[in-house]
């Protein structure tokens, strides 16, 4: 059985920069064949949950400031409006039509490049408690039998105000973040995550929650946690995958 998945998307230019992440994740998609993936975007906030139900949704390029030739990347994979509606009925999710923000198509576009296997996009409801995004995630882990990849895509560490071009080490207050995330998960100690507003210097790592919290939806819809890749870009944007079993 598929395992639910957390990725780091970082910035944008992950999908052309031969970064460690950016092979992490061409390999790790080798090793992976689902038959659709359901993601969950910190790009894509809503209220109430939805669920695009596009049969063929577009590349959105939102973001400004990069190269033209991200802006020229295009993920054509399809949709699955069948899978989208029932998800629909069984979360009593808003169905809309939508495409693929830079959260989705961007990891998947390294991991899937073939563009061959469905994408269903769920959005992130930003007045949902740290609980209830893990009971989202319990309640789509029932899809994992049937061979679809539940993915949070988000950044373990995502202070934009500290980006380092340079790409310094990463100073102490990302790392005794990362530290305190992979050490809970570790232990599976998934009380403290759910308080990780708390978690030191937490505040500092995410200005906002929306980075983090597809992490609570991949953890209720897995078990225990493994990290599959860890690396740091800008300084400051960990880059951790973890799988949860």
């Amino acid at each position: 059985m598929l395992p639910s998945l957390f990725l780091s998307h970082g910035s944008p230019m992950l999908a052309l920069t031969p970064t460690p992440a950016h092979e992490f994740l061409r390999e790790l998609g080798r090793r992976l064949r689902p038959a659709a993936v359901v993601v969950v975007s910190a790009h894509w906030e809503s209220r109430r949950l939805m669920v695009s139900t596009s049969e063929r949704p577009e590349t959105l390029h939102d973001f400004g400031g990069f190269p033209r030739a991200l802006f020229e990347c295009q993920y054509p994979a399809p949709g699955e409006p069948h899978l989208a509606r029932r998800l629909a009925r069984e979360l009593n999710a808003v169905p809309v039509e939508r495409g693929l923000d830079h959260g989705a198509w961007v990891p998947l576009s390294l991991m899937f490049p073939e563009a061959d296997i469905p994408v269903v996009s769920l959005s992130l409801p930003t007045a949902w408690s740290n609980a209830e995004l893990v009971a989202l995630g319990e309640k789509l882990a029932a899809l994992r039998e049937e061979n679809v990849l539940i993915v949070g895509s988000g950044s373990l560490t995502h202070d934009l105000m500290a980006l380092d071009a340079l790409e310094a080490p990463a100073p102490d207050w990302v790392t005794a973040f990362g530290d305190w995330v992979h050490e809970r998960l570790a232990a599976d100690d998934r009380d403290a995550l759910l308080d990780w507003q708390a978690a030191p210097r937490a505040r500092d790592n995410h200005p906002s929650p929306e980075h983090f919290q597809p992490l609570l939806v991949a953890m209720g819809a897995g078990g225990p946690a493994e990290r599959l890749h860890h690396s740091v870009e800008h300084g400051v944007l960990a880059m951790d995958l973890y799988a949860f079993a």
